[in-house]
């Protein structure tokens, strides 16, 4: 008799079951055909795409020494010109990418042109460490013997050059960083010199400012009177000095204990660098008495010190003390009490406490 089913979906073929159709083994499709490129079989071709990868590795070496020259040649002094500037900024900037993009691009040529691409399967084994250790040798051995390098000294010494000189931009801008910063940002040109108190100038013409100048939401970029008429160090000074002045209600403004005579009739001033990274603090938010920093959007609330409502800032922008003097010019009354800009080791040593 023959087989009777029942109409289920067991018996009727409808519903895979366990073991149906199971195949023991999966079966091995083999290694592609290796399809030879126009380097494997011509060797002229080989020779040409040897020279392209060693062309690649000059236009690296070219690309560094341009930052080398830009960096070394190209003088920024006190009298230095935006363009001046630009041109130092566009040649470091070309030669960096001229010296990493040569590197890689001739790296990658020369694996995809001469470097042997053939497929290779290996059995898995058994690990036994000296076995192993003998193995791994072997295939160092074979990946230095298939790169060739041995056999082309024009690819080995042009990479070896582009290699050796491609960490050289990198070690002459951490030679720039400078010494460490110990007690400079703690001391600027709002010091009074000899009893006599520094006067705030407008930025760039450095005439000085009257409190009767300074109307209500108005704001004043500001740089020590006698900056400008300093023949060395006239940047470095002005970097760390530069303060941004703007006045509100005084009903509005809220000082800490200490610090209830560092405005005037609403006048405040602090400085224009930014605590997070350094950056110039230039815009005022006048309804908001907002101050933020355009490189992170660190905001700084002028009504409660500058204190950091939002972004990676930590610490408010530091307080400069003014008054008026006699003639009813705006005047410092004293230096900062606290290192400008971002913070660094030996900062909490050059904190002063307000009015000591």
């Amino acid at each position: 008799m023959g087989n009777h089913s029942d109409g289920g979906p067991n018996d009727s073929g409808t519903v895979a079951t366990a073991g149906q159709n199971e195949v023991e083994k999966f079966q091995d499709p083999g290694i592609p055909p290796h399809r030879l490129r126009l380097a494997d079989t011509d060797p002229k071709a080989a020779k040409k795409a040897e020279r392209q990868v060693a062309l690649l590795f000059g236009i690296s070496v070219v690309g560094t020494l341009i930052f080398l020259v830009a960096y070394f040649a190209i003088d920024l002094g006190d009298d230095s010109t935006i363009a001046t500037i630009r041109l130092q900024n566009a040649l470091l900037g070309l030669g960096t990418a001229f010296a990493m993009l040569g590197i890689g691009t001739g790296i990658v040529h020369w694996a995809k042109a001469l470097m042997p691409d053939h497929e290779v399967s290996e059995e898995r084994h058994a690990i036994r460490t000296e076995e192993d250790r003998q193995a791994a040798v072997r295939i160092v051995d074979d990946i230095v013997e298939e790169t060739g390098i041995k056999r082309r000294p024009l690819i080995r010494n042009t990479l070896l050059g582009a290699v050796a000189l491609a960490p050289l931009p990198a070690l002459a801008i951490f030679g720039d960083l400078g010494p460490r910063p110990d007690d400079t940002l703690a001391h600027t040109m709002w010091a009074p010199q000899d009893g006599k108190l520094k006067r705030l100038a407008r930025d760039p013409d450095g005439t000085p400012i009257k409190a009767a100048d300074v109307t209500l939401g108005s704001a004043f970029h500001v740089i020590p009177e006698g900056l400008n008429e300093l023949s060395e160090g006239k940047l470095n000074e002005k970097a760390k000095s530069v303060v941004l002045l703007m006045r509100l209600n005084p009903e509005e403004l809220h000082p800490s204990p200490g610090r209830e005579d560092w405005a005037y009739n609403g006048i405040v001033a602090y400085s224009k660098i930014c605590t997070h990274v350094g950056c110039p603090v230039a815009l005022y938010e006048q309804q908001t008495h907002h101050l933020l920093c355009p490189c992170h959007q660190s905001t700084f609330d002028l009504t409660q010190q500058c204190k950091v409502i939002f972004g990676p800032a930590s610490r408010p922008l530091p307080q400069l003390p003014i008054s008026v003097d006699s003639e009813g010019y705006l005047v410092a009354t004293s230096d900062f009490h606290e290192p400008v800009g971002p913070t660094y080791w030996e900062r909490e040593q050059h904190v002063l406490i307000p009015n000591s």
